[in-house]
């Protein structure tokens, strides 16, 4: 968002903190600190200088987190329930607060599987991913435990359109040798591969 007024910009940066830090309450920070910068301009207008009102609210803020820390009530990672109470109080002021109630259970369940007990406080939400799909409604959303490979299979190449019991070798190919194979044929290139690992390498190859 382009923004060039001053107050604007702070208002379009205060609320990609928030949904930085939380995931949510952009809405509300930004009328709490509109609403507060209205109040803080007549102030000014009163004759009251910019140095005393930031100090007040300086203070206020200190006095707001202590209030905030005090009322605030300890949720376990354990509490399934409590969670996904928060998730759809989360939900309900958002377009799909009418199927809060499936998406909250969801939600959580997400978080609950990517979360590393040892680091509760750092879950990286990077490792969920939103697969979207043409033609089914809200109501067909549901949790795949692992991958999900959103590519089309190549059938004119006579590959397999279904696989059980399959294995899949995941391969990060950051050894310079691989990338070296680009301009080879199919079968030498899968043979130059397997040779460019090293021996004892982690790295599952199929040929």
């Amino acid at each position: 968002m382009n923004v060039v007024q001053p107050a604007a910009r702070m208002f379009v940066e205060l609320s990609k903190s928030q949904d930085v830090v939380a995931g949510d309450g952009t809405t509300s920070v930004t009328v709490l600190a509109g609403s507060i910068l209205g109040k803080c301009m007549t102030l000014v207008g009163k004759g009251v200088h910019p140095t005393v009102i930031s100090d007040a609210l300086g203070r206020c803020a200190t006095k707001c987190c202590e209030v905030l820390r005090a009322m605030a009530a300890p949720v376990a990672l354990e509490d399934r329930d409590a969670l996904i109470r928060a998730a759809s109080t989360s939900l309900n002021s958002k377009v799909v607060s009418q199927y809060s109630s499936l998406l909250a259970p969801i939600a959580v369940d997400c978080v609950l599987r990517v979360l590393d007990p040892a680091r509760p406080d750092s879950v990286d939400l990077r490792d969920v991913k939103v697969v979207k799909r043409l033609g089914g409604t809200v109501d067909d959303t549901t949790v795949v435990e692992g991958l999900v490979f959103d590519h089309k299979t190549s059938k004119a190449a006579g590959g397999p359109t279904r696989v059980e019991n399959a294995k899949i070798a995941l391969i990060q190919a950051s050894n310079p040798m691989l990338r070296l194979s680009a301009g080879l044929p199919r079968a030498a290139r899968a043979a130059w591969r397997c040779a460019a690992v090293p021996a004892g390498s982690p790295v599952a190859c199929r040929c």
